[in-house]
């Protein structure tokens, strides 16, 4: 049982890590002369360094609003564990602590998806998703499994 708490933590923490990680870091679009965040869309063009903020859009907004909540919600979930694991009956199950991670990915999801939909309209067509942007998608799985595995935990002696 030790083992499966230490590794539902673990599985927990790798994406809130991934999820905080993909939120701050500016490489979810890179091109040749540009790239884009969620804060920034910056660009190389005639020798000068261009940076238009996030505020020219308001799906781009949502997006950082969305990541953000998943960061906090992922957060709340792995503070609420630690206090169920020490106050819930024996034979209870980890039902809040899961509902809370699940909300963290689907507001993950839902962010990456309405950047994916909306993101030609914020960055050239030439421009490839870049690495935070696939660290988005990697959390959603991650998230939503530990959530459910949290769901599903019972606690035992």
């Amino acid at each position: 049982m030790l083992l499966l708490l230490l590794g539902i933590v673990i599985l927990h923490a790798a994406a809130l890590v991934l999820l905080f990680v993909s939120t701050i870091v500016s490489a979810w679009t890179t091109g040749s002369t540009s790239s884009s965040d969620l804060w920034n869309n910056c660009s190389t063009i005639s020798g000068g360094y261009h940076c238009d903020p996030a505020y020219t859009g308001e799906w781009i907004q949502a997006v950082q609003a969305l990541m953000i909540l998943s960061i906090i919600f992922s957060f709340i979930s792995l503070f609420l564990f630690f206090c169920q694991l020490f106050t819930l009956q024996k034979g209870g199950r980890f039902f809040v602590t899961g509902v809370f991670q699940i909300l963290a990915s689907l507001f993950v999801m839902s962010g990456a998806v309405i950047y994916t939909v909306m993101s030609p309209n914020w960055v050239p067509v030439s421009e490839a998703y870049g690495w935070a942007y696939i660290l988005a998608w990697v959390a959603f799985p991650l998230a939503l499994i530990s959530g459910l595995i949290y769901v599903i935990l019972r606690k035992r002696e």
